[in-house]
């Protein structure tokens, strides 16, 4: 089977080599710039690019799996019903005029041949061809071979597994409402969470109060009947912020109920039933999973030097370069995928969080047009402004600078304040924004919707044969005799006489 480019400038032309076909596009006009990920790098990156270029200058195409971009640091508020789902992320159509792009998923990258091969959802596999290649794939969750875990969790990466996480929630506290067997409502309203970063702490303390929320109009559910549970393998949650501070949050949440299993690790959740390395041992129907992330693992397909981390190796341009640092033309890369070099911090590299990832991309597309035009490269070099987290409705804690430090309100409005500005698109600023006031006038929204994750089960129950109804055993009437007629027994008609 022949393989097409679609994003060729020109139609191809084929050439029949026995049975088999090939496809050799005319040369391109302009130079084609491939963007393998459509998130913070692909589209931060595509729209730098197609700002400085102009529309005429050089043919953008974005490749991704998805039609948008999912804005990861309000993922936690979506799982608490605080923001739609819809409104954290940017379709790619509308955020990336004059840029091309394709759905489907990156199989293969051969850097050599300048080509990438691409699994759509339906249809045949196919290659395009590029001459600067930039790889924003991102990152993946990071799991470990721990019984259970692949049938029992759920991860925390994309926006579908936050409603997920939140309808489980939801739906289990109102099930366990109509539920008297004490062992089967302990499992239902236990809600477990493992990995205390960033993300697992934010989805815990977030549907936590979301939970709270819920159950108090909620007859039949009593607040001290929800169980929380953290557990962390190292002995400290988030590693992001200091000490004190990592502190105060967690005593915060301990106040709250929430329980804490620290310098612990997961080793089983078989059937729900979840034992841990220091041998706790409880049943638990929600287990979320939020232990880390590793770099998009079709990177190993490739021909691109990687660290031992599967990460791709870039120089602090985000040029793709060797172990000797020797760059590898027309290859470019940033974000969760990528080594970035930390300039601030000697020797490590930069965290994989969305503040860096829209920063480098920036850089990316300034570096990439300095190319094509004969400039100079610069390096990124970008001092963290700050770290925020958000404990729950109107709870926070924040370091802005390296030393001013908020706690409660303040560094939970601040945490609004920084991500709804870093948010694509004016139009999902304006969403977002225009769902906290609607929260915060009318509440949240406590709705469990679990039905949308397969929502023709329902047909199907509809669809399927009725059982048959089983036949009465009825007893055999005498013959009368010729004339008589028979009545049944309490018939109105019945008659003596």
């Amino acid at each position: 089977m022949p393989h097409t480019d679609p994003t060729t400038d020109s139609p191809p032309t084929t050439e029949a080599v026995g049975a088999a076909a090939a496809v050799t596009p005319r040369p391109r006009k302009v130079p084609r710039v491939v963007v393998l990920g459509g998130g913070s790098v692909g589209l931060y990156a595509a729209r730098r690019l197609r700002k400085r270029l102009g529309r005429r200058a050089a043919a953008i195409v974005v490749v991704d799996p998805r039609p948008y971009m999912t804005y990861a640091p309000f993922l936690p508020e979506v799982a608490a019903g605080s923001i739609s789902d819809r409104d954290v992320v940017a379709p790619h159509r509308r955020a990336l005029r004059n840029v091309d792009t394709l759905q489907g998923k990156v199989t293969n990258i051969n850097h050599a041949a300048r080509q990438i091969e691409i699994t759509p959802e339906v249809g045949d596999v196919y290659e395009i061809t590029y001459d600067h290649l930039v790889i924003g794939l991102g990152s993946v969750a990071r799991t470990l071979p721990i019984p259970g875990l692949a049938e029992e969790a759920i991860g925390f990466k994309n926006v579908e597994e936050a409603v997920a996480v939140r309808n489980q929630i939801l739906n289990r506290i109102n099930l366990a409402s109509s539920t008297w067997d004490p062992d089967l409502r302990k499992r239902m309203l236990t809600f477990t969470f493992i990995g205390g970063g960033f993300a697992g702490i934010e989805a815990l303390a977030e549907t936590e109060d979301m939970a709270r929320a819920a159950i108090k109009n909620l007859p039949g559910v009593d607040q001290g009947d929800v169980r929380f549970v953290m557990i962390e393998g190292t002995d400290r949650i988030l590693p992001e912020l200091t000490l004190e501070m990592a502190n105060y949050a967690l005593d915060e949440m301990k106040k709250r109920g929430i329980e804490f299993h620290l310098s612990t690790f997961l080793s089983s959740c078989v059937d729900g039933h979840v034992v841990t390395s220091t041998g706790v041992e409880f049943d638990s129907d929600t287990i979320v999973w939020t232990a880390g992330v590793r770099a998009n693992p079709v990177l190993g397909t490739s021909d691109l030097p990687l660290d031992r981390m599967g990460r791709l190796m870039v120089l602090p341009t985000l040029q793709v370069a060797g172990p000797d640092g020797v760059v590898v033309p027309g290859a470019w890369g940033a974000g969760d995928c990528a080594a970035v070099p930390d300039l601030f911090n000697p020797g490590a590299f930069c965290p994989p969080n969305a503040q860096h990832a829209i920063r480098e991309a920036k850089v990316l597309g300034d570096n990439l047009y300095a190319t094509l035009h004969g400039g100079e490269v610069k390096e990124y070099s970008h001092k963290n402004l700050g770290t925020v987290a958000s404990l729950g409705l109107h709870k926070g804690v924040a370091i802005l600078f390296g030393k001013i430090k908020l706690r409660g309100f303040p560094a939970w409005v601040m945490h609004r304040m920084y991500h709804v500005a870093a948010m694509p698109t004016a139009s999902r600023k304006i969403r977002i924004t225009t769902n906290w006031i609607g929260t915060w006038l009318l509440r949240r929204e406590v709705v469990s919707l679990g039905s949308i994750h397969d929502p023709r089960a329902e047909f199907r129950a509809a669809s399927a044969p009725a059982p048959e109804r089983p036949k009465a055993d009825v007893p055999a009437v005498p013959a009368e005799p010729a004339g008589h007629a028979v009545t049944p027994a309490g018939d109105p008609n019945d008659s003596v006489q």
